[in-house]
């Protein structure tokens, strides 16, 4: 586990992180948000070979799991074949978690190689205008 806040991620820079995940468990980032209307996008990708990904929104960390909102369901990707890329909008504040998952794996441990970045939206307040 591995809390990260927006602050952080905007201070990743271009490099990307290492995550082992050995086989038969999982791995997650939570990503502490205040903020609306962030875009938090991710790259991955993984070797030897596939890992399962998911991302579920969790209004606080009392809120019990049942209770969590699923924005992407688990889904395997082949990411030890093509990067990963995708994407989620900030609608609320809260806990939003990305999961790697390789539970599907009995013998096999991962690398998981990511990048996070977060974005702010572009507010146009008219100030150039003459």
């Amino acid at each position: 586990k591995l809390p990260l806040t927006v602050d952080e991620i905007m201070n990743f820079g271009e490099s990307n992180r290492e995550l082992f995940i050995k086989s038969s468990t999982y791995s997650i980032i939570p990503i502490t948000v205040t903020e609306l209307g962030l875009t938090i996008s991710w790259i991955f990708s993984s070797d030897p070979k596939s890992i399962s990904f998911s991302v579920v929104y969790q209004e606080s960390e009392d809120t019990p799991l049942d209770q969590c909102k699923v924005l992407i369901p688990m889904t395997r990707c082949n990411s030890h074949k093509e990067t990963i890329r995708g994407q989620v909008k900030v609608r609320n504040a809260g806990i939003y978690t990305l999961i790697f998952d390789n539970t599907f794996s009995r013998f096999i441990s991962k690398r998981v190689f990511y990048h996070l970045a977060v974005e702010r939206p572009v507010i146009y307040d008219g100030s150039d205008f003459p």
